[in-house]
């Protein structure tokens, strides 16, 4: 047997259950294609999903949580992820000279995208966190003078 006839497949509920999510996110997540799966079924066809997929949504939903990303902000990142691995796959084909420059070029601007939406997200919490202290000392200080 090979590799794909032995991994096990899972339906829409059961990876719902895995990843702590609904049915219909896993849905959207697939309209907005940030998750395979639709493109393979026929209409009126279960959704089957392999261990790849759960992987893949737990990423995405790891993301959306900890970075509190925007789905338009998920699906550049997810796409930045696709074309990075697209080029991981060319530079093990064993490229020419040239051709890895041209890897190299290619991803240093998806990496570059990737980092300012975390640093971003990075100077929001850390803005956040300086108006919670302050409104913390303000909270102190009138408890004191009390």
């Amino acid at each position: 047997m090979t590799a794909q006839l032995e991994e096990r497949s899972f339906r829409i509920g059961e990876v719902a259950e895995q990843v702590g999510v609904t049915t219909r996110t896993i849905r959207y997540y697939e309209e907005l294609g940030l998750l395979g799966g639709s493109a393979e079924r026929t209409k009126g066809a279960h959704r089957l999903y392999g261990q790849a997929d759960v992987a893949r949504l737990q990423g995405l939903i790891r993301l959306r949580d900890l970075l509190g990303l925007s789905l338009e902000e998920l699906v550049e990142i997810a796409e930045a992820d696709e074309a990075r691995a697209a080029l991981r796959e060319e530079w093990a084909s064993d490229p020419t000279d040239a051709e890895r420059v041209r890897i190299v070029a290619a991803t240093i601007p998806l990496v570059e995208r990737q980092l300012e939406l975390v640093r971003a997200r990075q100077q929001r919490l850390a803005d956040f966190a300086a108006e919670l202290a302050e409104k913390l000392d303000s909270l102190r200080q009138r408890a004191s003078s009390q």
